[in-house]
């Protein structure tokens, strides 16, 4: 738990002074995003390049 509020202390120190709830609530899911994409990788539950294109394939169909 700490290393998440030393994460967040760290980015509260790196944005303005005026800044809103609502980007502090963005930048903090952001950052939560790609944790979670650092760990997925770290893991290996990615998919190959040739699965991805497969998929994004199917989205375009029409």
């Amino acid at each position: 738990m700490l290393q998440e509020k030393h994460e967040v202390q760290q980015l509260l120190d790196q944005l303005p002074e005026n800044v809103s709830f609502d980007d502090i609530q963005y930048h903090i899911y952001v950052c939560q995003k790609i944790n979670r994409g650092l760990e997925d990788v770290e893991s290996g539950n990615t998919i190959s390049e040739e699965e991805l294109e497969k998929r994004i394939a199917q989205w375009l169909e029409p």
